[in-house]
């Protein structure tokens, strides 16, 4: 009879053991598949910025990572240049707001543009990536390398520098090419045909995220 109980014991600890080990090793794995996914990092920043993840705020800083479904956003005044991925710069201006929703290396990605001037540049003759921009004001799905979006003379502007980008928004979607842009007056309103703007509106375009 005491035998029995001591086996019953020392197999109840063997157990112990057992499940202690396992849970040693599966402890790392699970931290690894909740951390954060990187997708960039911080060229380069004039003011202040921040990003906001799992309700915490960092205060960005040049070096700094970039992490899927950040939201970033830089304060009056300021610029923030956003490098994703391997050739992919974002160029935010003052009081811009948005959120990196998907991105993939050499693939491409979603991101959610809220307010403030952006420029999406990648370098001339490098490969297409499947882009595409969310905003109140429609959908720019990204063809060509470089492209301004956001305030512009009062309305929301698209001024594509390099290749080209599909502007969709009211049911209607408009190609624009490079040299040309296109005008969203409001949210659910349609693009205008696209049309070459002249060079105080790019200059200024440019001027807001430089």
């Amino acid at each position: 009879m005491v035998r029995q109980i001591g086996n019953t014991l020392s197999f109840d600890r063997r157990g112990l053991l057992r499940a202690a080990i396992g849970a040693a090793f599966l402890a790392p794995k699970a931290a690894i598949a909740q951390a954060p996914q990187q997708v960039g990092s911080v060229e380069d920043i004039k003011g202040e910025a921040f990003a906001d993840s799992r309700d915490k705020r960092r205060t960005l800083e040049r070096a700094a990572p970039l992490y899927l479904t950040d939201v970033v956003a830089t304060g009056p005044d300021s610029r923030l240049v956003l490098h994703l991925g391997s050739m992919t710069t974002l160029k935010l201006g003052a009081s811009a707001r948005l959120t990196i929703d998907k991105f993939l290396v050499n693939v491409g990605g979603e991101i959610t543009l809220q307010s403030g001037p952006i420029l999406f540049d990648r370098p001339e003759g490098s490969p297409p990536t499947d882009m595409q921009f969310h905003s109140s004001f429609g959908l720019i799905a990204v063809r060509g390398t470089r492209f301004f979006a956001g305030p512009s003379n009062n309305v929301f502007g698209v001024f594509v520098a390099r290749g080209s980008v599909a502007v969709a928004s009211a049911g209607t979607q408009v190609i624009v090419q490079a040299g040309q842009g296109t005008n969203i007056a409001q949210p659910g309103a349609a693009p205008t045909p696209p049309a070459p703007w002249g060079d105080p509106r790019i200059r200024a375009a440019m001027a807001s995220v430089e």
